[in-house]
């Protein structure tokens, strides 16, 4: 999947928590948002606004990255309760990229069919 169709399919399905999101599309987006937010942030800090705009694109794409973050998981053939891992400081967050990277179950999990 290309970069402009991970944005589309990332914002297309921003309330879609079923499913599954190939490598691709997470990683994509990803740098898409963080590309995004960091932007913002230049902005917010040049014209001295605290950070009313990033906060506003923060809130803007929650929906849209939880929905990703549910679907990646899931192409992984796990919960998204595991999103829950992340609460563990430190330990949490390289467990998740650890399942995040790796690579999705090639055949149809409980989740549905691989995703390209």
């Amino acid at each position: 999947m290309s970069f402009g169709e991970a944005v589309k399919s990332g914002f297309s399905n921003y309330v879609k928590f079923g499913g599954r999101a190939s490598r691709s599309e997470f990683w994509w987006f990803i740098l898409f948002v963080s590309i995004i937010g960091i932007i913002l942030s230049i902005i917010d800090n040049a014209v001295g606004a605290g950070s009313i705009i990033y906060g506003i694109w923060s809130l803007a794409i929650l929906l849209p990255v939880l929905g990703l973050y549910f679907r990646r998981l899931h192409d992984t053939d796990r919960s998204a309760w595991w999103l829950l891992i992340g609460l563990i400081p430190f330990i949490g967050a390289i467990v998740l990229i650890v399942f995040w990277v790796g690579n999705g179950t090639a055949d149809t999990n409980k989740y549905g069919a691989p995703v390209s």
